[in-house]
């Protein structure tokens, strides 16, 4: 019989599992994380390629106007300036995002805010007598053709892998649009990249704590959950209770990773290709997030694919079919026999798409619940 050795067993090296395994450290409990994945840190994990850190599953911008989410990660790393502007390219014609005036400009030659919204309402009024019904008609509907077709239309079915008007509604809740010639693409407080990449931030978060990758849970998973007193799961939800109520769909992605002989390749670090012709969704060219002066680039392209057990699932896709489900694994998981052995947590396991403030905001509140705040 496997004697038990830990206070916890967390389940993945990602960031709400590192948050948990730092705060239980300071709790006086004994930990001990476990990865199937051969490095520490998700999806947030960067190799270094070149001198370059890049973002190996996909790009990463720190952003958050909590500050108590702020004022946590930078315990363990300081952050650079950088603020997200990314960039449409529409059949080699480029527009700013979010939507702003210099979209505006770029699109109708408006120069004043006035003009600017007087052509979106123009552009609007074909399609404000019906009540939308899919995302198609609801993009039509909050800004008209020009927008829908030139910057939404192409890259969203991309994403999703089908027509626009087989995608909800409820996708586009809203256009937001700017009145002014603003880039930034946030709208929060505090933004940046952490000097010397996300690795740096998941080592300061681990710093003390033992950590094993190249680890599946559940080819030993018995004997792994008898090494500690709970388990932390952050992996897939459906997964844990081997899909009995069904399996939770997600989108995948894919990166094609390549290093130029070049010094500068696109000039910023995220551009978007929203015509239905190019196949990926978007370039990144990681040296830009750190302001990089090495003399060769990286880029990556990223291709938006279905899900399958031999790729990560990234996007769930939380149409009402998938959250009938995940309320179903939720009450599985909150029956007393398993509440009393299991803690669940992070994108996976609670179904949900997080930013990385949202990641941490949630993680520390598990710990408030289990430690006390």
């Amino acid at each position: 019989m496997t004697k038990q050795q830990y206070d916890y067993l967390i389940v993945g090296a990602g960031l709400f599992g590192a948050v948990f395994a730092r705060e239980a450290r300071i709790a006086g409990k004994s930990v001990l994380i476990i990865d199937k994945r051969d490095h520490k840190g998700g999806n947030i994990y960067c190799e270094n390629v070149a001198g370059i850190n890049v973002h190996k599953y996909g790009a990463h911008i720190f952003h958050t106007s909590n500050q108590r989410v702020w004022d946590y990660v930078n315990q363990f790393v300081s952050f650079n300036r950088y603020v997200n502007s990314p960039v449409a390219n529409y059949r080699n014609k480029l527009y700013n995002l979010p939507f702003n005036m210099n979209t505006f400009y770029q699109l109708w030659g408006v120069t004043t805010p006035a003009e600017a919204k007087a052509k979106i309402e123009e552009q609007r009024a074909p399609y404000r007598q019906t009540e939308p019904q899919n995302l198609e008609e609801q993009a039509l509907y909050l800004g008209g053709k020009d927008l829908y077709e030139t910057l939404i239309k192409g890259y969203t079915e991309k994403q999703w892998g089908r027509p626009a008007t087989q995608i909800p509604s409820f996708i586009i809740k809203r256009l937001p649009f700017r009145f002014t010639f603003d880039n930034n693409y946030f709208d929060d407080l505090y933004q940046g990249i952490p000097h010397g990449g996300y690795n740096a931030l998941i080592d300061g978060l681990l710093e003390g704590i033992e950590v094993r990758t190249g680890v599946n849970f559940f080819e030993n998973r018995e004997a792994w959950e008898a090494l500690a007193g709970k388990v932390l799961y952050t992996g897939k939800i459906d997964e844990f209770f081997g899909k009995c109520l069904g399996e939770l769909e997600y989108r995948s992605l894919h990166f094609e990773t390549e290093v130029l002989d070049c010094e500068n390749y696109q000039g910023n670090a995220v551009i978007n290709y929203t015509e239905a012709e190019v196949p990926w969704t978007r370039i990144i060219e990681h040296k830009h997030f750190e302001f990089g002066k090495q003399e060769k680039t990286v880029i990556t392209r990223e291709f938006p694919h279905e899900f399958s057990k031999d790729n990560e699932p990234y996007y769930p896709i939380n149409d009402a079919r998938n959250n009938a489900m995940l309320a179903e694994y939720k009450v599985l998981a909150a029956k007393p026999e398993n509440a009393a052995k299991y803690l669940f947590g992070g994108r996976l396991a609670d179904y949900r798409y997080y930013d990385m403030d949202d990641t941490v905001e949630a993680a520390l509140a598990l710990t408030d619940q289990v430690f006390g705040g």
